[in-house]
């Protein structure tokens, strides 16, 4: 089973998603996390339409995870590996 794949969508001077991005790397240090890919929201027209300003945005496999503050037990739900996965 591949690794689950960890997006946060951001706005450049935005200091809510520097906070969230503080967060999972700080959260990274004490569990193992996948590798976080950060991605503008104003680059990408698609993302701008579905998430405007309402970022930081946390997406695990393309599900909003968490809205603009960390939810670790969100996240660490969204993490598990669904019953009978074998993980």
């Amino acid at each position: 089973m591949p690794a689950p794949r960890l997006i946060v969508v951001h706005r450049r001077d935005c200091a809510l998603c520097e906070e969230m991005l503080a967060e999972l790397d700080k959260l990274g240090r004490s569990i193992a996390l996948p590798p976080v890919d950060v991605v503008d929201v104003d680059a990408d027209p698609l993302l701008r339409r579905r998430h405007g300003l309402d970022v930081p945005v946390l997406l695990v496999d393309g599900t909003v995870v968490c809205r603009h503050r960390l939810d670790p037990g969100e996240l660490a739900r969204a993490l598990r590996p669904p019953p009978g996965a074998g993980g």
